[in-house]
């Protein structure tokens, strides 16, 4: 008896027709393991080839760039030349002249795939040869000449080509771009219709969006540019749309469902603190104080993103909220990227809380073990007002008496999992949820704060000290260090301090050690023999560090060589020089984070970059500026990273606007590397960009907000796609940030 093959989109790829165990394998490489996955395993890009082209034409074609399509019938086959430069040549005609096809690899299988009389749809970049003209291993589609050309049998040389991302184990499986879309051709066609569109008719309606079946079927093989266009759009909407729900709900769930601590906003400790400054709070700061008070006195739980570009004053604003958790009897966790970050907020808020007496400690992994353990019975018992520390401060043996607020320094470079175990302490210590305050000094393009912290209410601090005065960023070559030299000895002449600082690149740590300390050496012993130099590095204890931060501090270092320890969380108003040795070798918002460690005074502070000779004079010459697009495709090849180079430079010389920076920064990272390891919290997507999809995001968070509004379940028949589909695609990522 004969089996029936049942079509199904859980069907694994193994059993598609083209394709087979092998085959099946190479796909699972890519995560392609059902024929839903290949459905929605979509083009990067697409070849223009809607115009076939007469062979005599292709003369008059100056750009040899372009691609070209031809139809024609094959007039001669033959293989000429001798190993290792044999060569089969295809001799392809039309009513208008002849064209040769070259093929240099695989020559045997192209003598024999084709006969004299074929009819042949081929497509090529031309290429010319003794003055004539010619393609090289073009892509071809075999044509019966008693039927029509359709699009059926033009998938590789009519029309929008589509182009796929190819691995190496899809080479080895001779999956090549032609088999690919032979695949896909016969997927689309055969499986689309099997899908239901999960987006009810009034969405689709409302935005004039494609049904789902068309956008997928235009997606893999548009006629025309608009219905490429057209179908990018309504997928890439699917796919912020159910970003945008997990958001919604996650949001409803922390301001609806749970409860919070309704804080006593009215401080006399933050009073205190206040009265006690040597300098006013900006009207920013006082917004956005006023901001997290009103949130903290609500009885839903707080959950803030605290923005705010180096200098602007976030550390006081975070202590202000702190006072307030304590005054009503709750602990305060702070936790910090790095040990180095977490002892600068734990000296400065020691400081600022000298008169205070509250209890302030310190949490890191490297402590001692008897110390730590009294720091842990301090938390344990309460007695601990403000712990602040780092992963340290998730380790399983802490447990706090009655943490009701916690706040989280450079979210973007702590994991969703690493928030959600804090957060997880905290409500085992109060059975409630705890307020939560999350600080960036990166600032973050709003496309991106919708995605990554759109479940989180935003105050932004976009105001700095008005005794502040810009820092000006200037460039010196490397053959130019006499004149730098002598910059570094007005600016100490005038009673100021200078930092010179090296990077610190992991692969090759001993050797950028190496030159940061020989570059002291000979600061001390050859340039400035009459000045104090100080060093500091990341292999020195915390002691060690202490000890020369103090002695810059108290003006008794005039030139202090660092490695980029100093990054983050020093505040030294007296140093007015940032040198930055090797300055191509840092990424964009590093050297804005250092150049933020100076013009924290009220005296005119520089930021000096120092690079190769070759990069300085290419950002010095007229109307050379580098231009950096979405779809700009940059890869790991010499060219290219010298581009970045440069186009980083460029942004340093021309802005001190933290956004722009972080707008430039993020075009040239791509938002996994821009994010870290907070990016392990957002799900695959399969063709949404948040470089370019601005309105898209902007567009789906109404709708998904407006509709979470209307129905929080998911209840409604016209949702209930909606939420058969989130639960399918999203439960995962949903659960993990429900906890935190």
């Amino acid at each position: 008896m004969k089996k029936i093959f049942i079509k199904d989109l859980n069907t694994p790829v193994q059993f598609i027709k083209g394709i087979g165990p092998k085959r099946a394998e190479a796909f699972s490489k890519k995560s392609i393991n059902t024929v839903y996955d290949l459905i929605y395993y979509f083009p990067f890009d697409y070849l223009d080839l809607t115009e076939v082209s007469r062979i005599s034409d292709l003369k008059k074609i100056n750009d040899i760039s372009k691609n070209v399509s031809v139809i024609g019938t094959v007039r001669s086959i033959d293989i000429t030349g001798r190993p290792p430069k044999r060569q089969c040549i295809i001799i392809l005609g039309d009513d208008s002249g002849v064209i040769p096809l070259v093929f240099f690899q695989n020559i045997n299988y192209f003598k024999t795939a084709y006969k004299i009389g074929d009819t042949l749809a081929v497509s090529g970049k031309l290429n010319y040869f003794m003055n004539k003209v010619q393609i090289v291993h073009p892509r071809i589609d075999r044509i019966d000449i008693n039927e029509k050309p359709t699009e059926a049998n033009l998938i590789n040389t009519k029309g929008l080509i589509p182009k796929y991302s190819m691995c190496e184990e899809f080479r080895n499986a001779r999956i090549t771009d032609t088999a690919l879309r032979k695949i896909l051709h016969y997927v689309v066609n055969e499986y689309v219709p099997l899908i239901e569109d999960f987006l009810p008719e009034y969405i689709i309606k409302e935005n004039s969006l494609l049904s789902l079946q068309d956008a997928l079927r235009k997606v893999h093989f548009p006629k025309t540019t608009e219905e490429k266009n057209s179908a990018r759009i309504r997928l890439k909407f699917d796919e912020w749309f159910l970003f945008q729900l997990m958001l919604a709900l996650r949001r409803r769930f922390l301001k609806v469902q749970l409860p919070g601590i309704p804080f006593n906003v009215k401080s006399s400790l933050a009073r205190k603190l206040v009265d006690s400054l040597s300098f006013k709070l900006t009207k920013a700061q006082i917004r956005v104080i006023k901001e997290i008070a009103d949130d903290m006195q609500s009885p839903k739980p707080m959950n803030r993103l605290l923005q705010g570009d180096v200098g602007s004053g976030k550390t006081i604003v975070a202590l202000i909220s702190m006072l307030i958790a304590v005054e009503n009897n709750y602990q305060v966790a702070f936790m910090a990227p790095t040990e180095i970050l977490a002892e600068q907020h734990y000296r400065t808020i020691t400081q600022f809380l000298n008169d205070l007496n509250l209890n302030v400690r310190l949490l890191l992994g490297a402590q001692k073990r008897s110390f730590k353990e009294s720091i842990l019975n301090e938390i344990k018992t309460g007695n601990a007002n403000i712990v602040i520390g780092t992963h340290a401060l998730i380790q399983e043996r802490i447990e706090f008496a009655n943490l009701g607020l916690v706040i989280i320094d450079e979210q973007h470079r702590f994991g969703v999992e690493q928030r959600a175990e804090l957060m997880k302490k905290a409500k085992e210590s109060i059975k409630i949820q705890p307020d939560v305050l999350v600080m960036t000094a990166t600032p973050i393009p709003r496309t991106l704060s919708l995605t990554v912290y759109g479940d989180l209410d935003v105050s932004i601090i976009d105001e700095l000290p008005k005794d502040r005065k810009p820092v000006k960023t200037l460039l010196y070559s490397e053959s130019e260090t006499g004149k730098l030299y002598q910059f570094i000895r007005n600016i100490i002449d005038m009673g100021q301090q200078v930092y010179i600082i090296y990077p610190l690149i992991e692969e090759s740590e001993k050797m950028d050690l190496k030159a940061a300390v020989e570059s002291y050496e000979k600061f001390q012993k050859e340039i400035f023999p009459d000045l104090n130099i100080g060093l500091i590095h990341g292999r020195m204890s915390a002691e060690e560090r202490d000890q020369v931060m103090k002695a810059f501090k108290e003006n008794k270092i005039n030139i202090l060589v660092s490695t980029t320890v100093i990054e983050v969380g020093i505040d030294i108003p007296n140093a007015t020089m940032m040198v930055i040795e090797h300055a191509e070798r840092f990424g964009l918002s590093q050297l804005h984070q250092l150049r933020g460690r100076v013009g924290r005074g009220a005296e005119q502070s520089y930021c000096i970059l120092v690079a190769p000779n070759w990069l300085v004079n290419k950002v010095r010459k007229k109307n050379l500026k580098y231009e950096i697009s979405n779809d700009y495709n940059f890869n790991d090849n010499n060219e290219l990273e010298e581009q970045k180079a440069i186009i980083r430079i460029q942004a340093m010389l021309s802005t001190n606007d933290g956004f722009k920076i972080s707008e430039i920064d993020l075009k040239l990272r791509g938002p996994g590397d821009f994010f870290g390891t907070r990016q392990s919290g957002l799900p695959e997507f399969n063709i949404a960009n948040v470089l370019e999809d601005g309105n898209l995001i902007n567009l789906a968070r109404k709708i998904a907000f407006k509709v979470i509004e209307t129905d929080p379940q998911l209840r409604k028949d016209e949702h209930r796609l909606i939420r058969k589909i989130f639960l399918e695609r999203m439960k995962d990522k949903f659960d993990l940030i429900q906890v935190g």
